[in-house]
């Protein structure tokens, strides 16, 4: 379980940084706050953020589920492909949002495999007992 904890707060580490270089676009910029749009580069940013924080939603859950259903230290590897894919959208997306595609991928296969593993671990482990 350590690894996934490992893995969750490095998650939670990666969204703070990208918090962090949405303000610093907001200042380089001029986006003054509440906007939310200004300065294409702020708005990348801004967006690369939001949709990361969408998906943790989906990604801690299923960690956590297939973690403790299926194996935590497979969990965590597959949570770390997940982190790397959110680190290629972040750059692609900076450059072009166009070519984001593939690291949203890497993100989405890996939660989708810790979703899908979750749920039939807690299927069995509920039909056994």
């Amino acid at each position: 379980m350590e690894a996934l904890a490992i893995v969750t707060i490095l998650a939670v580490m990666q969204t703070f940084l990208f918090a962090f270089q949405v303000g610093q676009a907001r200042v380089k910029h001029g986006v003054k706050a509440p906007a939310i749009m200004g300065h294409a580069e702020f708005e990348r940013s801004f967006r690369v953020h939001q949709n990361t924080l969408e998906q943790l939603v989906l990604f801690i859950p299923s960690l956590w589920i297939f973690g403790h259903y299926v194996n935590a230290l497979v969990g965590a590897t597959i949570g770390l492909l997940f982190l790397i894919g959110r680190f290629v959208y972040r750059s692609a997306y900076l450059k072009d949002p166009a070519s984001r595609s593939a690291g949203f991928m890497i993100g989405a296969v890996a939660t989708i495999a810790l979703m899908i593993g979750g749920l039939v671990g807690a299927v069995l482990a509920m039909i056994q007992s």
